[in-house]
């Protein structure tokens, strides 16, 4: 964090504490407390209306005119950034995101820290893994610098790639990288789950005009398939949790007709496979038919 983003934190925790401490100051910032001494000369050169306050209890406070014109943000507005940011903690959870937080949390009155929401996903092992990975992506699109990694397909196969990193997204369950292969001269969406040995290069480059355009069309989302099925109540919620209400008609008797869309392609079949037996396709007629002939090479997997 340089100098600039310091004193604007400064400034948006002393709007909404009453007195905060330069021990406290120095902890939040990893600085030193003559550093924050230095920042606060600075912030009163500015005509920021900072003031002092000796004693045990003392600190720097500043003043309430200048909180009622300038504050931004109610308490209900920083309780749903931190519910936002407990989300991304638990996805995405770095240095920075952890100072974000603790700034947020030092903005808001103890009284009025009362979380309504938590967010909890599971702590895979292999998150700490592609966390690396997402870092190192982090830092060399931040950088404008090269990226270079093996790739292993669908099929299994193996090549090395150098790319320029533009964007990293998260969807469903996966993050992913969206830039510009040197070697297919094209723009690409790798899964970060299938580069290995990723390293940020010395070489730097420069952003391709039309790489919004291009980007877009690298889209990392399969084509969908529109399906019937027959399920049973006992997966009814977790239908209506990703196709809401209205994609399952009760035909009675405990028969519910669900109208969904699937991935187009291995991702679709696994999806419907992990529902078991409390899933029927029905239509249409050749989705059936593959369905069953994925199912059918699973079940080579098992021979009697």
């Amino acid at each position: 964090m340089n100098k600039v983003e310091r004193l604007i934190s400064i400034i948006m925790v002393l709007l909404r504490k009453e007195i905060v401490s330069t021990t406290k100051f120095s902890q939040l910032f990893n600085v030193s407390k003559r550093t924050i001494l230095r920042d606060m000369e600075t912030l009163n050169l500015s005509n920021i209306p900072i003031y002092s306050v000796n004693g045990v209890k003392g600190g720097y406070g500043i003043m309430d005119e200048y909180k009622v014109d300038k504050r931004l943000l109610s308490s209900s507005d920083l309780q749903n950034i931190l519910a936002a940011l407990g989300g991304l903690e638990q996805l995405l959870f770095t240095e920075d995101v952890e100072r974000t937080i603790q700034k947020i949390e030092a903005m808001v009155s103890p009284l009025s820290l009362n979380r309504s929401i938590q967010l909890s996903f599971y702590d895979w092992e292999g998150r700490s893994e592609i966390l690396e990975t997402v870092k190192t992506c982090q830092e060399s699109i931040s950088k404008k610098r090269l990226v270079s990694f093996d790739y292993t397909d669908k099929d299994g196969v193996v090549t090395d790639r150098i790319v320029e990193p533009y964007e990293l997204h998260f969807s469903e369950s996966s993050w992913y990288l969206k830039g510009f292969c040197l070697h297919r001269q094209g723009s690409r969406t790798f899964k970060l789950s299938r580069i290995d040995h990723i390293t940020m290069n010395e070489r730097a480059f420069h952003p391709r005009e039309d790489w919004s355009e291009q980007g877009h069309e690298a889209s990392y989302l399969p084509q969908f398939v529109t399906i019937k099925a027959w399920i049973s109540p006992s997966i009814k919620d977790q239908i209506i949790e990703r196709y809401g209400r209205k994609s399952i008609e009760d035909h009675g008797s405990g028969l519910l007709l669900a109208t969904i869309f699937v991935p187009q392609n291995y991702m679709g079949f696994q999806l419907l496979a992990s529902f078991g037996t409390h899933l029927k396709v029905v239509e249409p007629k050749t989705y059936v038919e593959d369905f069953r002939n994925y199912l059918s090479k699973m079940m080579e997997n098992y021979p009697d």
